[in-house]
């Protein structure tokens, strides 16, 4: 028996009503709790693509990944996980900022390499895109400070182009 993993699952779907609802109750149905969930129009807009995060045991997420095959809304649904892929994720942060702490917390968002989007006399707001790794870090760095509210998209994936041999 697997131990249960994180997968990320790409489906590109019909852009239709009701296809979130039915792919996400397959996951539900099957004991997944997703982890992150992130959808949207490609460069088709009849066609979205749904970012699916998941932990779970290899083999019954491997007859989820059949099963979501079959529904007739969805184009093509891969576990990307084993290949080399792309994530980022887009997360704002409210952190607690005064005039002692506001010139400490624009230097950690300068090293993350992230945008301060708002600045009120009590607070900063930080845009932060990257990978789960970035995005940890630069919230526990901005923890110390006093996190009042994150706001998180969700992963968003994509398999890299095959390296030439």
């Amino acid at each position: 028996m697997s131990t249960p993993q994180k997968h990320t699952i790409s489906a590109l779907v019909e852009n239709h009503f009701g296809v979130l609802c039915r792919i996400s109750g397959l996951f539900s149905s099957r004991g997944f709790n997703i982890d992150s969930l992130s959808v949207g129009e490609t460069e088709d807009p009849t066609i979205s693509r749904m970012t699916i995060v998941v932990r779970g045991d290899d083999s019954v997420l491997e007859q989820v990944v059949k099963q979501l095959n079959r529904l007739i809304d969805v184009i093509r649904v891969i576990d990307i996980t084993q290949g080399k892929f792309i994530e980022r994720e887009l997360v704002l942060i409210k952190v607690k900022a005064d005039t002692s702490t506001r010139s400490e917390i624009i230097q950690i968002a300068e090293v993350f390499r992230s945008n301060i989007v708002d600045v009120s006399t009590f607070s900063m707001t930080i845009e932060v895109t990257g990978n789960q790794d970035k995005v940890t870090a630069i919230i526990s760095m901005l923890s110390i400070f006093g996190i009042q509210e994150i706001a998180r998209t969700g992963t968003v994936a994509l398999l890299r182009d095959s390296v030439p041999k």
